[in-house]
């Protein structure tokens, strides 16, 4: 039955395996029809909220869609025609910038002469006439042939241009058709989905549409602000082509992180050629990075509602695999489709492993991860995740949603004999001194900033005995909620988990607090908990007993009906509720604790009317 089953899953895992490879193939295969499909797709999502909102002003969709396509594809045949003038006055130039940059060269190496440089040119040079000398043949048998080429003219490139001009009106063409037929084509891959997967399906489609949509049209806003502030900085240089240079950075800073820098590079290299002096390429790198911090730090944060959902490093794996398959075009098309394949992988059982690899969410909890860093004995990294936890949140939701899950994972793995009582110490051990450093640094922010107004004029303090059900975790448990009350208002003793039932009676009877706490993390724990309960209900019948289940999920209703039972008077799940349970008994006097002499002749006492 095992083999069978490792049998199966070994046939899954090659038939997504040769489904990738096929996929990818026919990817390659196709590009000619999926480019335009993909682009003109591309196209639709960026404009229709445009459509969508003249249409919610009264104008009918085909009017819209006219409007705003006609604006479109007039705005990039005027760039492009802009474009080919620029590209033809650089050409006439070029011979001049060269000779520019032959000379800069030479300034460089008459610096370089004599220094270290020059002999690691000098090296290399000799390095590669060695090795040519080895490569050579020591007698040709014959002369290598001559072979005569041709250069092809502008005739023969006419059907390549005749190409491009079928493509760019297919783009056209079918950008018109999806923006008036886009709910059409909805409810078709809504029918194609199934109707028993029809609310997968919606999800899918409405948030890859609102991620996508508002990714590209906060792009090209971002993008297009940010080259035609560098034209404007290249002009005030004086800069010849600045529009040309200009419309590359904004086109190369679609993608993701290395684009722009592309684009930097171009201009930097013109500059060295077309100026005399050294300054202005500086001054031209000065300016991309400016309104390079200025884009990321400013517009972007004030743009984006949310990011693409996609990790830095996952979409640059993306941009060099679809530039690998498409080319140019896929350098553009890279974030797109991958924030399509991580939306899709989201919802679509089977491609968990996509989103795991490259969506932008933590890939395990902070509490899996603190303690998975614990086990790796990495201390310092454990308490930098519970440092930046506790920087967006509150220390009680730190303890509860953090450390004590952690402390749970210890217990349960210990149970199942997956970890050693020496590691499981070892996590109790880093978990308390991780504790009492996130409690002393709250203690002194709140010192500092004079939060608490009693502290002027200190109240009476309140006596709480705290005992732990089974361990050194339950006392962990008592230790950070005593980190979460006012020291000023509240002393909680906490009591040794190896004391026995008459040495806690006794501790007690000595403290006499006005409750007891018992900590327990629900982990095979729940009738040790109700027999304490029980028995400080027989002893102490006056007693307030608050039990403290950190936690606890399964059956919460049964496991509170069964403490209270016992003889618990609240019973809380989370370090913040017992937190809140010890504010309701604040102010309670002490209760009379009678000996069991006393409790039985109470008890013997007949009632009187």
């Amino acid at each position: 039955m095992a083999f069978r089953l490792l049998q199966q899953l070994a046939m899954n895992r090659l038939a997504t395996v040769v489904a990738l490879i096929v996929g990818v193939a026919a990817l390659y295969l196709a590009r000619a029809v999926l480019v335009p499909i993909a682009l003109a797709a591309l196209l639709t999502f960026m404009v229709y909220p445009i459509v969508d909102g003249l249409t919610r002003l009264g104008l009918r969709r085909a009017i819209s869609v006219g409007v705003v396509v006609t604006a479109l594809f007039l705005a990039l045949g005027g760039v492009f025609w802009i474009l080919t003038m620029e590209f033809a006055a650089l050409s006439t130039q070029i011979p001049v910038y060269r000779d520019n940059l032959i000379a800069k060269i030479g300034e460089v190496k008459r610096l370089g002469s004599g220094g270290a440089l020059e002999k690691m040119q000098t090296a290399v040079t000799d390095v590669a006439r060695a090795l040519e000398k080895e490569a050579a043949p020591r007698a040709p048998d014959a002369a290598a042939p001559v072979i005569v080429r041709s250069e092809p003219t502008g005739r023969w490139q006419l059907p390549a241009y005749v190409e491009y001009m079928g493509a760019a009106g297919a783009v056209i063409v079918l950008v018109i058709f999806m923006l008036i037929e886009r709910e059409d084509l909805r409810n078709r891959v809504i029918r194609l989905g199934g109707y028993g997967r029809l609310i997968t399906t919606t999800r899918v489609l409405d948030e890859a549409a609102h991620r996508i949509s508002r990714y590209l049209l906060m792009q090209t806003i971002i993008n297009t602000s940010f080259g035609i502030g560098i034209t404007g900085g290249l002009m005030l240089l004086g800069v010849p082509y600045a529009l040309l240079w200009g419309f590359l950075a904004a086109v190369l800073r679609f993608i993701p992180y290395v684009g722009v820098w592309l684009a930097a590079l171009i201009p930097i290299v013109f500059t060295l050629a077309a100026f005399p002096r050294w300054y202005q390429p500086l001054l031209v790198a000065g300016i991309f990075v400016v309104l390079e911090v200025a884009a990321s730090f400013a517009l972007e944060p004030l743009l984006y509602g949310q990011s693409a959902g996609v990790s830095q490093v996952a979409l640059l794996c993306s941009v060099a695999f679809w530039a690998w398959l498409w080319g140019p075009i896929g350098l553009v098309l890279a974030t797109p489709l991958t924030v399509c394949l991580v939306v899709l992988a989201k919802h679509v059982p089977g491609l968990e492993f996509i989103g795991i690899l490259m969506s932008d969410e933590p890939p395990i909890a902070p509490a899996a991860a603190y303690y998975q860093r614990l086990l790796a004995k990495d201390r310092a990294e454990a308490e930098r995740i519970v440092t930046v936890h506790a920087a967006e949140h509150s220390l009680a939701t730190v303890f509860d949603g953090v450390i004590l899950p952690a402390l749970r994972h210890a217990r349960r793995d210990r149970a199942q004999d997956t970890l050693s009582e020496d590691a499981e110490r070892s996590v109790w051990r880093d978990t308390r001194e991780i504790v009492d450093a996130l409690g002393a640094r709250q203690r002194a922010a709140a010192e500092a900033a004079d939060a608490s107004p009693e502290a002027k004029s200190p109240p009476r303090n309140v006596r709480v005995v705290g005992i732990p059900v089974r361990d050194e975790a339950d006392r962990l448990g008592l230790a950070m909620l005593e980190h979460l009350i006012d020291p000023a208002r509240w002393t909680i003793e906490i009591a040794s988990p190896h004391l026995l039932r008459s040495e806690i009676f006794t501790l007690i009877e000595e403290k006499r607090p006005v409750a007891v706490c018992l900590g327990t993390l629900p982990s095979g724990s729940r009738g040790r908990t109700r027999y304490l309960c029980k028995r400080l209900r027989a002893r102490f019948p006056d007693l307030r007993i608050l039990v403290g289940s950190w936690g606890q999920r399964d059956n919460v209703a049964l496991a509170r009906r069964q403490l209270e039972g016992a003889g618990a008077d609240l019973v809380s799940t989370s370090l913040l509720e017992s937190r809140q349970h010890l504010q309701e008994v604040y102010g309670l006097e002490p209760p009379t604790l009678r000996s069991p002499v006393e409790i039985e002749a109470g008890a013997s006492a007949p009632a009187t009317a």
